[in-house]
């Protein structure tokens, strides 16, 4: 499988690989810092290289302290940190990019606002005109979802992963898919294109989540 390549690491913040592919790690709302930070450094130690802060339970001071430290923890091993909705706490902590919903502003207006080199990604959901849009609006990789069950969006719809392949017939941006996904689970979303898996609950909520990386990097090791 090709993996497109990718802008670098940005300009808000530090050098860091320049392929949008792989696993792609996705925190959970933890409010304890010191257990996601432990668990985050397990995720990185393991070999993963793309995480997104996401945190919708946590307060904005408690946000600001989570993705300061994430920053400092992405820096140690050369990995790129997204966050999830908010420009401003982006720029804040000097992150590589910023992830956006198509309720959580104008994609168009966060490339103007991070600068040219930063990572930009969209949830395209099930909708290929989204992707089509988020190319157009200067987006580095466009995300579909979900697929299986998801503890994070248990109410959140499911697609097919033919949606994926079609997707790099519309676009030449790199896909990533998200929602329910597990070791289990995932050949047919890769088979079908997939540059990047988004995974949450199958990395934070596993007993080893080093382990738990080492299975899904296997993964894309397979021939598809």
């Amino acid at each position: 499988m090709s993996r497109p390549e990718a802008r670098g690491g940005g300009e808000l913040g530090a050098a860091a690989p320049a392929s949008l592919s792989g696993l792609y790690a996705i925190t959970p709302d933890w409010v304890e810092t010191r257990r996601l930070l432990a668990a985050t450094e397990a995720i990185l130690a393991g070999g993963c290289r793309i995480l997104q802060y996401r945190n919708k339970s946590a307060d904005h001071a408690l946000r600001q302290e989570q993705a300061l430290a994430l920053r400092l923890l992405t820096r140690r091993f050369d990995a790129l940190l997204i966050i999830n909705d908010e420009v401003d706490l982006a720029v804040y902590a000097q992150a590589d990019g910023v992830h956006l919903g198509e309720d959580d502003g104008e994609l168009a207006a966060a490339r103007a606002r991070l600068g040219a080199a930063a990572i930009l990604g969209a949830s395209c959901y099930h909708s290929l005109d989204l992707a089509r849009r988020a190319e157009l609006a200067g987006c580095d990789y466009v995300a579909f979802g979900g697929f299986y069950a998801s503890p994070t969006k248990p109410q959140a719809g499911r697609g097919e992963a033919s949606i994926l392949s079609a997707a790099h017939a519309a676009t030449s941006l790199p896909v990533c898919a998200i929602g329910g996904i597990t070791v289990e689970n995932a050949g047919p979303l890769l088979a079908a294109g997939a540059d990047m898996l988004a995974v949450i609950s199958a990395l934070y909520d596993a007993p080893d989540p080093g382990l738990a990386v080492g299975a899904f990097t296997r993964l894309f090791e397979l021939p598809c």
